[in-house]
């Protein structure tokens, strides 16, 4: 779960601890629903993974609500299922050159400031660690609890600062996009909420096996005109 600063318009602990709740809860309805799901309409790059990044003492989860995350640190803005600190991105309340890996996964199109998220994680980051950042680019607007912005790989590598590029690339491709974007378009036409859960459940379901495409199409120099997800591997400098 993403992590942003207080401004005028403040996040509701409420609305997002009750989505947490929602998607472990007991009740049979949620179990149901959680049941019929259909899987994701993207396929993840495998290449994404394929560097030499091992997890060191200490590591940095940024935006983890909701989820356990073995050997990681997990912040977040609220006291959440899987929180181990409560705080926000801009001002991470950790001394500098601690962690040896940071992730940033779909966050930072949540945060106000991107760039003191960036210069944060640079600041906690040990010479030597790696910070892996993913962002979306072609995707639907989502608040969870606020959405800000959408990146290009270009616009991701501007906020690198002092840190050097490992590896870039695609998490998702031109189908994912498709697929998503297809999905929250034909429930913009439908008015009462139960309606758009049945579609997304049967269209989800018929649709998904589509994203089998994204192995083939993103091999192709084109995927990025509307790719879904990028993400940057940097590394923080020993010298």
């Amino acid at each position: 779960m993403p992590t942003a600063s207080t401004g005028e318009r403040k996040p509701s602990q409420e609305s997002v601890e009750s989505l947490v709740r929602r998607r472990r809860s007991a009740n049979w309805k949620d179990r149901l629903f959680r049941l019929l799901k259909p899987p994701d309409p993207f396929l993840p790059n495998p290449r994404e993974l394929q560097i030499e990044a091992p997890l060191g003492r200490w590591n940095l989860y940024i935006g983890g609500a909701g989820s356990v995350v073995p050997g990681y640190v997990n912040l977040d803005l609220f006291p959440l299922r899987g929180v181990n600190v409560v705080g926000t991105a801009e001002q991470l309340p950790f001394p500098p050159n601690l962690f040896h890996r940071v992730e940033c996964d779909a966050v930072l199109e949540h945060v106000e400031d991107p760039i003191a998220v960036m210069r944060e994680i640079e600041r906690v980051l040990a010479p030597g660690g790696f910070a892996h950042l993913v962002v979306p680019f072609c995707h639907p607007f989502h608040e969870y609890p606020r959405d800000f912005r959408r990146f290009t790989p270009d616009g991701l590598r501007q906020l690198k600062g002092n840190l050097e590029v490992v590896a870039e690339g695609w998490r998702t491709g031109p189908t994912a996009t498709l697929l998503v974007f297809l999905l929250e378009y034909v429930k913009t036409w439908l008015p009462w909420r139960p309606l758009r859960i049945v579609a997304h459940g049967v269209l989800g379901w018929l649709l998904f096996p589509l994203r089998y495409l994204d192995a083939v199409l993103r091999h192709s120099p084109r995927a990025g005109q509307i790719g879904n997800h990028c993400y940057l591997w940097l590394r923080k400098r020993t010298g």
